[in-house]
């Protein structure tokens, strides 16, 4: 009996970890879909982008940048508001309306999570 505790003792902290990368992953995939199913334009060091461009973007950002992405929010943070290269936030414009990228999905990812 105590042989087999010990492996799940020793291996529940890392359970747990892959647990919440697995909930941080669904959540940063639902914020891109979010992104792709918009309909908004999203600008981009001064350019319009469509919804679907801007998600494959992200999508690749996102690849490249995953050690940087433990949860939803540090994905907002460090690779979905703005550029890497310039620096420049990026925007969301729905509806004739413009929005710091970062404040539409924080505000997409709330939603996200009380659904």
């Amino acid at each position: 009996m105590k042989r087999v505790l010990l492996p799940l003792l020793l291996f529940a902290p890392l359970m747990s970890s892959t647990h919440a990368q697995t909930d941080a992953e669904a959540e940063i995939t639902s914020l891109i879909e979010a992104v792709r199913e918009s309909g908004c334009d999203f600008n981009r060091n001064g350019s319009l982008h469509s919804a679907e461009a801007a998600a494959e973007h992200l999508e690749l950002k996102y690849s490249r940048g995953k050690p940087y992405a433990d949860s939803a929010e540090a994905f907002i943070e460090r690779l979905a508001s703005k550029s890497s290269w310039s620096g420049k936030p990026y925007e969301m414009i729905c509806d004739g309306e413009t929005q710091p990228a970062g404040d539409w999905l924080t505000a997409t990812l709330a939603i996200i999570r009380s659904s």
